[in-house]
C-alpha cells in the first residue's frame, strides 16, 4: 500500500507536469494557464451542483426512512472529484470530470463497495449472546446525592 501511494504521489505529478509543459510548448503558456484556471472553475461549479443534488437525495432518503448509503458514497466521490479538479493537471481533471458523471460514479461506487465488503467483516449481535448496555457518565459533574 505504501509503495502504491508513493508512486501515486510522485509519478502522477511528474506526468502531469510533462503534459502541461508539452501543452505550453504547443499552445503558449498563457493558454495553458487559462485552461488550468478554466477547468478548475468549471470543475468546482459542477462538483458543487452535483454535491447539492446528492445532499438533496440524502435528505430525501432520510425523510423516507431509507438508508442513504449509496448517496453518501456518491458525496465522498464528488468531494474527491472536486479536490482533483481544483488541482492543476490534465489527468486529474479527466478523472475528476469522470467522477462527476453519474453512470461512471455508480460504477466506481459499486467497485469501491465490493472492495470494502471484501476487507471488512460485519458482526451482528445474536440474541443468545449477552448484551451489555453502557451509558456515558460525566465525571466532572458535581455529585450532590
Amino acid at each position: 500500500m505504501f509503495l502504491r501511494l508513493l508512486l501515486l504521489l510522485t509519478i502522477v505529478p511528474l506526468v502531469e507536469l510533462m503534459i502541461l509543459l508539452r501543452l505550453a510548448e504547443r499552445f503558449t503558456w498563457q493558454r495553458t494557464l487559462a485552461l488550468i484556471v478554466l477547468t478548475g472553475i468549471l470543475g468546482a461549479w459542477l462538483a458543487r451542483r452535483e454535491g447539492i443534488r446528492t445532499l438533496t437525495k440524502i435528505q430525501s432518503d432520510l425523510e423516507k426512512g431509507v438508508s442513504p448509503t449509496g448517496a453518501v458514497v456518491d458525496a465522498a466521490l464528488i468531494l474527491a472529484a472536486g479536490i482533483v479538479l481544483i488541482t492543476p493537471g490534465i489527468l486529474t481533471d479527466l478523472a475528476g470530470f469522470a467522477l462527476l458523471i453519474p453512470p461512471i460514479r455508480r460504477a466506481v461506487r459499486r467497485r469501491l463497495t465490493a472492495a470494502f465488503a471484501k476487507r471488512v467483516t460485519f458482526v451482528a449481535h445474536h440474541p443468545s449472546e449477552p448484551f451489555i448496555d453502557v451509558e456515558p457518565v460525566d465525571r466532572n459533574a458535581d455529585d450532590t446525592d
